[in-house]
């Protein structure tokens, strides 16, 4: 099992609206507004490393208003 953090930047406005559409991606265990230099926090269990790719690349940012994602793998 393969745990990710998937950090995403939002178009000003967008975060509430895109929150619904991230939780529903089936790779992703949780999502979350947060406060700081990102505005939503998703987090991905995946059997394999390239599904986490996949969900941060066309799952992800395939989401219009999503301006930017940084994808974290945890090693533990």
């Amino acid at each position: 099992m393969v745990h990710a953090f998937i950090m995403i930047k939002t178009a000003a406005g967008k975060s509430e609206e895109l929150l619904g559409s991230i939780r529903d991606l089936s790779q992703v265990a949780e999502a979350h507004i947060v406060a700081g230099d990102y505005d939503i926090i998703a987090e991905v269990d995946v059997g394999e490393v390239y599904q986490v790719l996949e969900t941060a690349s066309s799952g992800v940012r395939g989401l219009g208003g999503v301006t930017d994602t940084k994808t974290y793998v945890s090693l533990d």
